[in-house]
């Protein structure tokens, strides 16, 4: 990359008789045109290649499903069958018969109930955890244990215990979701550098100082890491917990296409599954990126 031109401005007036002109260097300024070049460079490097492979991907699956005997719709067929769905997904005729924008809203909704829960819980007990080795020696092996049951597995304990499908579905995502929010936490704190504490102890700062000004933000990359990774549990957790609770979500809108058989129906919805996931995952990220100055990972 070259480095832009400097022009050299020599100043007319001298200080004193004999004495050198006065010479200063002022950086030119690049034209316009080409920082947005540059921005039109960087931006086409990362969604050229992407949409470069969706297309072959897509060509692929329209030849190979379109042949007699196929149990899938190709695209173009998908298209078809659900052309009303794509171009009004804000239709409301009571009931369960709603557009996919409220399918994904309600869904969004317990994710985001959930996901809050387990995000204030977990970096709770993740500090505990990472502080206290009395804390870490009793929990750790308790954490371990839980966090290898199944998402569906806690369902019908929830539904036992709140005899409703809301706050089970709910409590499904904060059980999924906790458990990388609380390790990645713990391990965040116990790598504060030795020099962080010996600090805080010179300056006399008080527990809540220590938490707020040194442990946190130490310790900040790894629990973003963590909440990237709860985020993407939550969203595949709620999915699946609606299939069984039934009522306005994606995931039962998923169900109920394949009882009527309506696959194209289903292979919508998992294309928007995928995007919102996508997009949550993203919006994670960059709001760690933010906190962090780029610390943590992207």
């Amino acid at each position: 990359m070259n480095m832009p031109a400097a022009k050299i401005e020599i100043e007319t007036a001298m200080p004193a008789v004999g004495a050198a002109p006065v010479v200063t260097m002022t950086p030119k300024r690049p034209p316009r045109s080409e920082a947005y070049a540059r921005m039109a460079r960087e931006t086409a490097a990362r969604v050229i290649p992407p949409l470069v492979v969706i297309a072959l991907l897509t060509l692929v699956w329209e030849l190979v499903c379109r042949r007699a005997g196929s149990a899938l719709p190709p695209p173009s067929k998908v298209f078809t069958d659900t052309k009303e769905l794509i171009l009004d997904p804000f239709f409301d005729h009571g009931g369960i018969d709603k557009g996919l924008f409220w399918h994904l809203s309600a869904s969004l909704q317990r994710v985001a109930f959930g996901y809050s829960l387990s995000a204030i819980a977990g970096i709770a007990l993740g500090v505990l955890v990472g502080q206290s080795v009395w804390a870490m020696r009793g929990l750790d092996p308790l954490f371990q244990v839980l966090r290898t049951i199944p998402p569906l597995a806690w369902l019908p304990l929830s539904l036992a215990a709140f005899r409703d499908g809301q706050p089970s579905a709910i409590f499904v995502i904060f059980i999924t979701s906790i458990w990388p929010i609380i390790i990645n936490t713990a391990v965040g704190i116990r790598n504060i550098p030795q020099d962080y504490r010996n600090v805080a102890a010179v300056v006399q700062l008080n527990p809540l100082e220590f938490f707020a000004k040194i442990m946190i933000p130490a310790a900040a990359p790894y629990i973003f890491t963590g909440l990237r990774i709860g985020i993407g549990l939550s969203w595949l957790a709620i999915v699946a917990a609606e299939m069984l609770i039934g009522g306005v979500g994606i995931g039962f809108f998923i169900w109920d296409a394949w009882n009527s058989s309506h696959i194209s129906e289903i292979i919508l919805a998992l294309f928007y599954v995928g995007i919102v996931g996508f997009v949550l995952d993203r919006l994670i990220a960059g709001l760690g990126k933010f906190v962090t100055r780029g610390t943590a990972q992207n």
